[in-house]
C-alpha cells in the first residue's frame, strides 16, 4: 500500500495495513465484536464439546418425555446447564480460545486465506 492510500484511509493501521491489506498480522488488540461475540462463540462451541454426554442425556430425556419435558427432565437440564456454565466461565478455556482466535486472525491477515468452517479443540 502506498503512503498516499494509507494517509487517506479511515481505518487505523492495525486494521488496514499488513501484507494483504487486511490488517497487521502481529496486532493483538481486539475489537468489541471480537471480545463480545466471536470469542464467546468459540468458547460456547468448546463448552458443548466438553458437555456432550450431558447434552445427549438431556436430549434423550426430552424425546422420551415429549410434552412433559419441562417437568420430567429438570434434573438433566440442571446438570447440563451447570456443566455448560462451568466451562463457559472457565478463565483457562477463555484464554485458550482467545489465543486460538488471535492465531487464526493473524494467519488470515498474513495469507488472505480464511477458513469457512473451523472446529476448535482446546
Amino acid at each position: 500500500m502506498t503512503d498516499a492510500k494509507r494517509k487517506s484511509s479511515v481505518l487505523p493501521d492495525c486494521m488496514g495495513g499488513g501484507p494483504m491489506g487486511l490488517g497487521d498480522p502481529d496486532d493483538r488488540s481486539l475489537r468489541h465484536v471480537e471480545t463480545d461475540i466471536l470469542i464467546p462463540k468459540i468458547v460456547k462451541e468448546v463448552s458443548r464439546e466438553k458437555c456432550s454426554d450431558l447434552i445427549k442425556e438431556f436430549s434423550t430425556c426430552g424425546k422420551e418425555a415429549g410434552f412433559l419435558l419441562p417437568f420430567k427432565c429438570r434434573k438433566q437440564n440442571k446438570e447440563m446447564q451447570l456443566c455448560l456454565l462451568k466451562w463457559f466461565q472457565d478463565p483457562e478455556i477463555n484464554a485458550r480460545c482467545r489465543e486460538q482466535y488471535l492465531k487464526d486472525r493473524s494467519d488470515y491477515r498474513r495469507t488472505g486465506v480464511g477458513h469457512k468452517i473451523k472446529r476448535y479443540e482446546v
